[in-house]
């Protein structure tokens, strides 16, 4: 290739504090950032709508644990099954097998890694699931109401999330010659040889600010907020769109175990996101049937 107009090396500490025993990676500040940001979103709409403040708490504590939890599970059965069988500790717990060191005191020859593998697919059905279990609970009322106000809140959790990728040289885009493609000098051994590419991490997040914004904007018709299921059959069909496209940028990730079963030219990441995608609309076309009159 020939960079006629140069490219961006980016060589970045990946960790906000190393304190030997534990380190943290700016990747887990984009996480936290993704949460707290989000739990003000939901306190604005919950106060818009007179629902219960008190109720931020744990509707926050069931979200995260669902996705977290989910993540990191469809980031095994999605990408590396045979890690349950091979590697059931890692795939549990935030470490990594390294000879020589020791977790907390409990685990020899581990080390603290953070979790690192976490799949978006993964992530969504655990907040479906999560929704669900919550507005069983608490709210006694359609799971799609909920979903609808989560789906206004995620995409700028998900963009911070991409940016967390960037900045740890993970999810790395296809080499590219143009003038933005950056060069991942910390890039995974897996991707190949160190030479600029799609910033397809940075596509990623700015897809999702953009439906951020629109999310944003149809939630203030009233309309569409009562149509139960509008707002997140959009938000997942667009959501998923965005995350198809942005494949063909990115360097595969992990096993294809599921685009070389089905012998097709798409990768795992596209292939996952198609049901979605089918979902989003049929919830969507759907929602109409669906009116929610608050008293």
């Amino acid at each position: 290739m020939n960079y006629i107009f140069g490219f961006i090396t980016w060589d970045p500490d990946p960790y906000l504090f190393d304190f030997g025993f534990i380190k943290i990676h700016y990747y887990s500040l984009c996480w936290i950032i993704a949460f707290i940001v989000g739990w003000f979103m939901m306190a604005k709409i919950f106060k818009t709508e007179n629902e219960k403040k008190e109720l931020l708490d744990p509707l926050f504590l069931y979200i995260f644990v669902g996705c977290i939890l989910g993540a990191r599970l469809g980031e095994f059965l999605f990408y590396d099954p045979k890690a349950f069988i091979e590697r059931p500790i890692e795939v549990l717990l935030p470490v990594a097998h390294s000879p020589g060191h020791n977790f907390l005191g409990i685990l020899k020859d581990y080390e603290f890694v953070g979790f690192q593998g976490l799949a978006s697919h993964g992530a969504a059905i655990g907040v479906i699931i999560s929704a669900y279990l919550f507005s069983r609970k608490y709210l006694k009322r359609n799971t799609l109401w909920l979903l609808d106000r989560i789906a206004v809140v995620v995409p700028i959790g998900g963009a911070a999330v991409r940016i967390g990728n960037f900045y740890n040289s993970e999810i790395v885009g296809k080499p590219s010659d143009l003038p933005w493609a950056v060069k991942f000098l910390n890039q995974s051994s897996s991707y190949g040889e160190i030479v600029p590419r799609h910033p397809g991490q940075l596509y990623e997040a700015f897809g999702y600010v953009i439906l951020a914004f629109i999310m944003w904007f149809m939630y203030q018709k009233k309309e569409t907020r009562q149509q139960m299921g509008a707002l997140f059959g959009i938000f997942l069909f667009f959501l998923f769109l965005i995350r198809f496209v942005v494949e063909f940028f990115k360097e595969n990730q992990g096993k294809e175990a599921l685009a070389e079963m089905l012998n097709v030219v798409l990768n795992n990441g596209q292939l996952l996101s198609i049901p979605f995608m089918i979902i989003g609309v049929y919830i969507f076309i759907s929602s109409k049937n669906r009116i929610y009159n608050p008293k």
